[in-house]
């Protein structure tokens, strides 16, 4: 018997990530899963059966760590197409197991004890517990519903000589935020002016609606040697379950990076990387253009819903998820509400104020509801949550 906690101090205040919570609730309760963000539909036929061309060409074995040379050479020009940003494919890209695996390899990569990383919450759960994991310090500038800005006095505020690195999410999960130029100026201004990287997770560039349009910060000035971003093809292609995620930078980044992660999982699974480097190379501007069109339309049902049965909505301007208020409905709490939902309604959302750490009171109120599922799902959810209107 152990007398001692077997888990990691580091680890420990951070227990069992919400999306394994919520869906395995929808599980117990039959419920509709609009918690966890992954598509119940598969990706473009076409990238299934290129990764099976793959297996059968022998592409089995280990990769290249950094990526297979189709892949890193089939990003840079996915970088240089859509933004006019030029990446050396074999020193200034590499491949993960996932964008999950890239944050967490680049900051074990990047970060010393002691040092400080600003995140913006509500964040992605990952994001401080990595920041833990590399036994660095995370600070946060709090986004409030329901337009999300960014406070910039708050912001400026957490800059010290310890500030290493900032994790910048835009398209932002899980507000549905699109960080506009203004705001990315200033946080540029201020990352040249106290000297700090940014870690740029951008997996939903391609997933923005209405006005809103993706500007990467490695486009602003002065942005592009101290900027690592990572995107990643389960979000753009619909293939969750293949974590193939990477990221772009310079050099010094992406070696820092690379350090870690040639000891984490060395290298990503391999015909899967050559189905993703077909992906980005053949499917264009019509593609997204559709991606983006679908999205819309769910967005926009979806929403509509919501604010029917008596939520307050902030619409969002990119991503898969929205995030309303429910205040008109329930004296509870995110987390007893989502309970509620998911057990009466027998629909499960997210419960947000895990998402948030200086301030978890901010999402209180909130939840969060996927809408990358097929519109028949869709559907079916919102017969069940207009159940709601009536109690």
């Amino acid at each position: 018997m152990h007398k001692r906690t077997v888990t990691a101090y580091r680890l420990r205040p951070f227990g069992t990530t919400i999306f394994s919570e919520m869906t395995a609730l929808a599980s117990r309760h039959s419920a509709i899963n609009l918690s966890q963000g992954f598509p119940d539909f598969d990706g473009p036929s076409e990238i299934l059966e290129a990764a099976s061309a793959a297996m059968r060409a022998g592409h089995n074995q280990y990769a290249r760590s950094m990526g297979v040379p189709a892949l890193v050479e089939a990003v840079a020009r996915h970088q240089r197409r859509h933004y006019d940003l030029h990446y050396d494919p074999m020193s200034e890209v590499v491949v993960f197991s996932g964008a999950t695996e890239g944050i967490a390899s680049t900051l074990l990569g990047l970060l010393d004890p002691g040092d400080e990383v600003i995140l913006f919450e509500p964040f992605y759960d990952s994001y401080p517990v990595c920041v833990a994991m590399a036994g660095a310090v995370a600070r946060f500038c709090t986004l409030r519903f329901p337009d999300f800005r960014v406070d910039l006095a708050e912001l400026e505020s957490l800059f010290s000589p310890r500030t290493r690195a900032i994790v910048l999410n835009t398209p932002h999960n899980p507000s549905g935020k699109v960080f506009d130029r203004d705001e990315l100026e200033a946080i540029a201004s201020l990352c040249k002016r106290h000297d700090v990287i940014v870690l740029a997770d951008e997996v939903y560039e391609h997933l923005t609606y209405d006005s809103a349009s993706h500007v990467p910060m490695a486009t602003l000035p002065g942005m592009r040697e101290r900027t690592l971003t990572l995107s990643s093809a389960g979000k753009t292609f619909s293939l969750t379950g293949w974590k193939v995620g990477w990221a772009t930078g310079p050099a010094s980044l992406i070696a820092a990076s690379q350090a870690a992660h040639q000891f984490v999982t060395f290298a990503t699974a391999t015909p899967l990387q050559h189905a993703v480097a077909y992906a980005l190379d053949h499917l264009g501007d019509e593609f997204f253009a559709q991606l983006r069109s679908d999205y819309a339309e769910r967005r926009d049902f979806l929403m509509g819903v919501l604010r029917d049965v008596g939520f307050r909505v902030a619409a969002p301007r990119g991503t898969y998820f929205i995030v309303a208020e429910f205040g008109a409905l329930s004296q509870d709490d995110d987390r007893a509400f989502a309970r509620e939902l998911a057990e009466r309604c027998k629909v499960a959302a997210i419960p947000p104020s895990v998402f948030y750490s200086s301030h978890p009171e901010e999402g209180r109120k909130l939840l969060r509801f996927a809408f990358c599922k097929k519109m028949e799902t869709l559907r079916t959810a919102a017969e069940r949550l207009r159940s709601l209107a009536g109690s």
